[in-house]
């Protein structure tokens, strides 16, 4: 695949669609440049958010261990000192947030199209997230509210990590005859080398 045509996942979580976010949210990543080539409409089964985050087998384990740091970090005891528990206790939570309520599951497709949602999404924790970004602009959520709650941060928008990540949660989402591969009048400024064709 061409890398200007770099593929990624994006679920506007269940509290996006909650506060009516969808179209601010699409807004944000359809001006960067980047090309809608899959949406739909989906309520996630248990089954499937599990497979979601288990697309990496060290996920458990990786979250785990960056919550146990976080929690020391804040001089709090975190709930178990194995990190594949801690990671086991975040994904329950997780398939509680994202099964409560329909999901809206796009892909993006561009240049740098994981980094750049990535960018415009902000950091997981809505607390500290940049203004400017989604989260940053649209949530006052934080970790430690969500853990005093026993429940998932609610921060509107899942964004694939990597490539790789991003390829396999998309298979898991989407059909291939799903995703749509058509032209936009815009990539020609972004992608056409001399601008050829601006002037008649």
């Amino acid at each position: 695949m061409s890398f200007k045509n770099e593929q990624t996942l994006v679920l506007i979580k269940p509290d996006g669609i909650q506060r009516s976010l969808i179209g601010e949210i699409i807004s944000r990543y359809e001006k960067t440049g980047l090309k809608l080539i899959g949406l739909k409409f989906v309520l996630p089964t248990r089954d499937l958010i599990e497979k979601h985050y288990l697309v990496d087998p060290e996920w458990k384990i990786k979250v785990g261990k960056k919550s146990i740091q976080a929690y020391k970090e804040k001089n709090l005891k975190p709930p178990h000192s194995e990190a594949e528990k801690v990671g086991g206790l975040i994904l329950e939570r997780l398939k509680n947030y994202l099964s409560c309520g329909p999901v809206v599951a796009m892909v993006w497709q561009g240049m740098n199209a994981v980094g750049v949602v990535r960018k415009i999404t902000g950091q997981t924790e809505p607390l500290v997230s940049d203004v400017g970004t989604i989260r940053g602009d649209f949530t006052l959520d934080s970790s430690a509210i969500a853990d005093i709650d026993d429940r998932a941060v609610r921060n509107l928008v899942h964004a694939s990590g990597t490539d790789s990540e991003a390829q396999k949660e998309i298979s898991l989402w989407f059909d291939p005859e799903e995703l749509i591969q058509y032209k936009l009048v815009g990539e020609s400024i972004l992608y056409d080398v001399n601008l050829d064709g601006i002037l008649e």
